[in-house]
């Protein structure tokens, strides 16, 4: 039986043209029921009212924590190669750039 990662590299993705140009997402949205984590990937631009939601994926909770475990490995290997990403500095209290909520 083949490990875990001699099947990843003999995983054949099939790809459409649409797919394969990508889904700008600047915001993450994450719920979560027993069952399921449901991920909102929205985009929100200086001066709109709103974010849109681009793309929403729901995963069971097993994969959730795998994808979680493989994008920090992807992190970790993306800042040994081009340095630490540094995030940009909020007032006390901010979650993300933009206000959302309509809060002042």
């Amino acid at each position: 039986m083949a490990n875990n990662k001699e099947q990843q590299q003999n995983l054949k993705l099939n790809i459409t043209p649409e797919v394969a140009q990508g889904t700008y997402s600047n915001l993450v949205i994450i719920s979560h029921t027993p069952a399921e984590v449901v991920m909102d990937f929205a985009q929100m631009l200086p001066g709109s009212d709103g974010a849109v939601v681009r793309q929403r994926i729901v995963m069971n909770p097993i994969h959730a924590k795998r994808t979680l475990a493989a994008l920090s490995d992807n992190i970790k290997k993306y800042e040994q190669q081009f340095g630490t990403i540094s995030e940009p500095r909020m007032a006390a209290g901010d979650t993300v750039p933009y206000d959302i909520l309509g809060k002042a």
